[in-house]
């Protein structure tokens, strides 16, 4: 009997412990719940406060042109803040319930930074801070791996640093190569600032969720505190490697080491002028070894000038003896004049037709209409690529007359074109709408999947050049509706452009996306540049479709 009452009493004990744990659990996870909604509240509260306010004042003034457009402005920039952390979000979710996947495909390394950079540049700018990319260890430049997931990664750590770093203060991003075995590259990337740092304690806890530097320092700093937990999870997924060193008051270093597979895919390369000389006009020694080297391993020759008084002394001497350089690449700094002044300069000396390509940092919508009138011929931007260098060089030293760096024009005009618009949310047709109708192209809508199977079916072929398909909606879906259209018995069943513009943005949509028939993705709120990109790709201007 006494016994079974010790044996009763132990099983109580353990139940009891069992409970004390759970209930510790439990208020752990509640204690890192308010945190997080804490957090959260303030975070979301904010934007939203702009989006709300920013609006009633646009109303109010809506025959102010210039108040209305200020206010838009801010309005889209509260907007993309609130969409930052509602992914983050989404994101940690999917990740800790295991439902994220990395894809795999083929990417070009020069556009995932570039437009990182457009992403990060803005931020710097408004803190009158030095944001450097080196590229110059880079030699495999067409990758496969998931580009969303590692341009995710990069954002999160820049955009980390250009957050803790003081005005005027300075980031230096730096990405290398080194080999991993065979077609296969480790992609190291680091980045260092100078901004207020970490506490020793506080790095042991930095990849930890909700986890926050407290201090009056970042207290009125935005975030979740999920971005760099959520970037330690991605790069433990991808095989890779991270590490932090800090000290406060002395800045940061991130560190990530990535392997990628090296794409095989055929890539043509540029048709160059072999043999022939180009100038280059830049005084910064690291960006003038970077563009001499790309020059020189293509074949051409490349003579460096520090000033523009040199350009110009080297350019009526070449035209006297009627041996002139094949082009003038304008870099960043110049000893003694402004780059855009020394390219009016070269104009006037060289005549319209001499290739002037301007290699910089700067903002091309910002500056293009200033350097197309000082004669700049085509622009190279930076974080600077061989295939970007090389391809613009090409495509003005060849004759091809293409400049894919220079956007809009008059010779973007579709209006020759057809594409079928599948949405069934009457808001989000007129946005399309308005966002296509700019570019002249010719638009018909359909409601639901089944309406859009329809409208193709009665068609003549080769009616529609692009289709682009929302997901979910009534009556038909978007993945049965391609499904349906691919399995038609006409010629253009198979070869119609489809694209699928949703508001289903993971991985996994992407995929699921491809596998109903589909050959592109756009995710909501709609990327505009994504937009024309597809266009430009898929449709030729009125003026040369034949």
């Amino acid at each position: 009997m006494e016994r079974t009452d010790r044996a009763h009493v132990e099983e109580l004990e353990r139940d009891n412990a069992a409970l004390r744990a759970a209930l510790r659990e439990a208020e752990e996870a509640n204690q890192a719940k308010s945190r997080f909604l804490s957090s959260m509240s303030h975070d979301i509260r904010t934007p939203m406060n702009a989006i709300v306010g920013m609006t009633a004042i646009a109303l109010s003034h809506i025959d102010e042109k210039a108040r209305v457009q200020d206010c838009l402005s801010k309005i889209q920039t509260a907007s993309s803040h609130l969409m930052s952390l509602v992914n983050d979000v989404l994101d940690m979710s999917r990740i800790d319930s295991g439902r994220m996947t990395l894809n795999q495909e083929d990417f070009s390394l020069a556009d995932l930074l570039h437009d990182a950079a457009v992403l990060l540049r803005p931020q710097a700018a408004q803190k009158e801070q030095d944001l450097a990319f080196h590229t110059g260890g880079i030699r495999e430049e067409h990758l496969t791996g998931d580009p969303l997931r590692l341009r995710q990664i990069l954002v999160n750590i820049i955009g980390n640093a250009i957050k803790y770093t003081q005005a005027g203060g300075s980031i230096q991003v730096e990405l290398s190569q080194r080999p991993a075995g065979a077609d296969t590259v480790w992609l190291d990337f680091s980045c260092r600032d100078n901004g207020i740092g970490m506490s020793q304690e506080f790095l042991g806890r930095i990849f930890l969720p909700f986890e926050r530097v407290r201090s009056g320092a970042v207290s009125k700093i935005e975030g979740t505190g999920l971005g760099m937990s959520i970037v330690k999870k991605l790069v433990d997924s991808m095989g890779g490697q991270i590490s932090v060193e800090s000290r406060e008051g002395a800045g940061s270093r991130f560190t990530v080491a990535l392997p990628l597979a090296v794409s095989r895919k055929d890539r043509r390369e540029p048709a160059l002028p072999a043999g022939q000389t180009v100038l280059v006009a830049e005084s910064q020694e690291e960006r003038a070894g970077q563009i001499m080297d790309c020059l020189r391993d293509s074949g051409l020759e490349p003579v460096r000038l520090d000033s523009g008084l040199e350009a110009v002394t080297r350019l009526t001497e070449a035209r006297y003896e009627k041996q002139m350089p094949c082009a003038l690449l304008l870099g960043q700094e110049l000893a003694d004049m402004q780059p855009l002044d020394l390219a009016a300069h070269v104009r006037q000396l060289a005549g319209a037709s001499f290739p002037i390509l301007l290699v910089s940092e700067d903002d091309w919508a910002l500056i293009e209409y200033r350097a197309t009138r000082a004669g700049v011929s085509a622009f190279v931007p930076c974080p600077l690529f061989r295939s970007r260098l090389l391809d613009t060089l090409s495509s003005v030293t060849a004759g091809s007359g293409e400049n894919s760096s220079t956007l809009g024009g008059p010779d973007e005009d579709y209006s020759g074109s057809r594409v079928l618009l599948v949405e069934d949310n009457e808001l989000n047709q007129e946005i399309a709408m308005e966002l296509l109708g700019m570019t002249g192209v010719q638009v018909e809508v359909a409601g639901d999947g089944a309406q859009a199977l329809e409208k193709f079916r009665q068609s003549p072929e080769g009616y529609y050049d692009i289709i682009f398909m929302d997901v979910q909606m009534p009556v038909m879906d978007g993945y049965e509706a391609t499904r349906q259209i691919r399995r038609l018995s006409r010629e253009d069943a198979g070869g119609v452009w489809i694209v699928a513009m949703t508001a289903n943005a993971f991985v996994e949509d992407v995929r699921q996306a491809r596998q109903a028939g589909m050959n592109e993705h756009i995710s909501k709120p709609v990327d505009v540049d994504r937009l024309l990109d597809i266009l430009r790709t898929q449709l030729k201007p009125k003026a040369v479709k034949g």
